[in-house]
């Protein structure tokens, strides 16, 4: 059997053993170590196996990883975003839906501060549907919303997900966040045009707050906020002025939450405690899967498969826009069975090669990529953020309700991954100005 036969034999390997539900580190490990085996034998299987998790997990860039896990936690258990919502509703509960639009407002912010689709789809959660229900907001859109808005900690920086793959691509992580930000501000108008349509043609969605507020509680409300805007300002602004690199970036917000937490007394030793085992348990899931890819991405360069298939493309002539929309449907797909990084390390391998064979941006790549995967964490079946929501709302709302809401945000993603197809410089606008 070839090299080449061996890779596809690989591939199809680890798809059926996802479908099987086999983990996916599990999956890509072992069918990466049985494929060195069957091609370089034994020895090299095995110091390969020993060599690749090692020098993959001292990778300097990763220390990033856990910090800005941290940072996010931190912010979460020491109620450093309590005040997000509050402000949010404060100056948009005037909007039709004012509720439902000030969570995608607080979600947008609290992403900045976490880096995870998860962690702010919880937050989130916890704060903003309560008070919708009780406004007697329709539990749909109160439930689903949140689950949308959750997704956009895969997109606005400090996203893991874009670490990743600035790892696995070579590609700067400042400027992977700087594309970011456009592609992010557009998802939050799109999905906040979707809640004032919706709440507009029908109002019984969402009943109008009746309420008076003053122009003193408004700016009392942004006082509330100061926590976490000085905590994106340190981070970003030294980041994107180069006072530090992006792994310090890490260092220096994981520092500044617990500063600021201590500032206002809301730091002790239990939130440290479980922040910190959270933080341990979310970067080992988070390395296990990485390692495995990395090991699959070895494997695959050895038997060949990627450097085939991009010349197979070139040679079909296949244009950008067969490229992408073929990309987009694939990514979709897995996005039904399999959690975002799941989606992004399988098929890195790959979807890189054949990307930069073609000369498109790898920066733009990747928006895409974590657009797309974004995208997944609410279609069905699995809706990661769907069922996230669903635990916090208990029996209060069905999920086939917050499934059939999150269909309306789908269709902003769509428009937004529309854009972002037809006009790319919306993407590398911003890196381009950092040169």
């Amino acid at each position: 059997m070839s090299f080449f036969a061996i890779g596809m034999s690989g591939i199809a390997l680890v798809i059926v053993l996802v479908l099987m539900r086999v983990p996916i580190a599990v999956s890509l490990g072992l069918v990466s170590f049985g494929g060195f085996w069957v091609m370089l034998g034994s020895a090299p299987a095995w110091g390969l196996l020993t060599a690749i998790p090692y020098s993959f997990s001292a990778h300097w860039t990763l220390s990033s990883i856990p910090m800005f896990l941290l940072m996010g936690y931190i912010c979460y258990q020491t109620e450093l975003t309590k005040g997000i919502f509050r402000a949010a509703r404060v100056w948009l509960s005037w909007m039709p839906g004012g509720l439902a639009v000030a969570s995608i407002g607080g979600a947008a912010l609290f992403s900045a501060a976490s880096g995870s689709s998860l962690a702010t789809a919880a937050a989130m959660g916890r704060i903003a549907v309560p008070e919708m229900l009780q406004r007697k907001y329709d539990p749909g859109l109160s439930a689903s919303v949140v689950a949308a808005a959750g997704t956009m900690g895969s997109l606005i920086p400090p996203s893991i997900i874009l670490i990743i793959y600035g790892i696995f691509a070579e590609v700067a992580i400042s400027k992977l966040f700087l594309a970011a930000i456009i592609p992010g501000l557009l998802t939050m108008l799109g999905y906040t045009l979707v809640i004032v349509i919706r709440c507009t043609l029908n109002p019984s969605l969402a009943p109008p707050i009746d309420e008076t507020v003053t122009a003193r509680e408004r700016i009392a409300a942004l006082g509330e906020t100061w926590p976490v805007i000085a905590l994106i300002a340190g981070v970003f602004g030294g980041l994107f002025t180069g006072v530090f690199t992006p792994t310090e970036a890490g260092a220096v917000g994981a520092a500044l939450s617990f500063v600021i937490a201590a500032v206002r007394r809301t730091l002790n030793w239990k939130v440290t405690k479980i922040a910190l085992i959270d933080t341990a348990k979310t970067t080992a899931a988070i390395f296990i899967i990485a390692v495995g890819a990395n090991l699959f991405t070895r494997f695959l360069a050895i038997s060949g498969v990627p450097a085939a298939m991009s010349a197979a493309v070139i040679e079909m002539g296949a244009n950008y826009l067969v490229l992408v929309l073929g990309t987009a449907v694939i990514f979709l797909l897995l996005g039904m069975i399999l959690d975002p990084l799941g989606i992004m390390l399988l098929t890195l391998p790959i979807l890189l090669p054949i990307f930069e064979a073609n000369h498109i941006s790898l920066i733009w790549f990747g928006l895409l990529a974590t657009k797309l995967v974004e995208m997944g964490l609410i279609t069905p079946p699995v809706g990661l953020n769907v069922f996230v929501i669903k635990g916090i709302v208990g029996d209060s709302v069905p999920i086939s309700a917050i499934f059939k809401g999150v269909l309306w945000f789908l269709f902003a993603d769509l428009f937004v991954l529309a854009i972002m197809i037809a006009f790319p410089e919306v993407v590398l606008f911003l890196p381009g100005l950092a040169g």
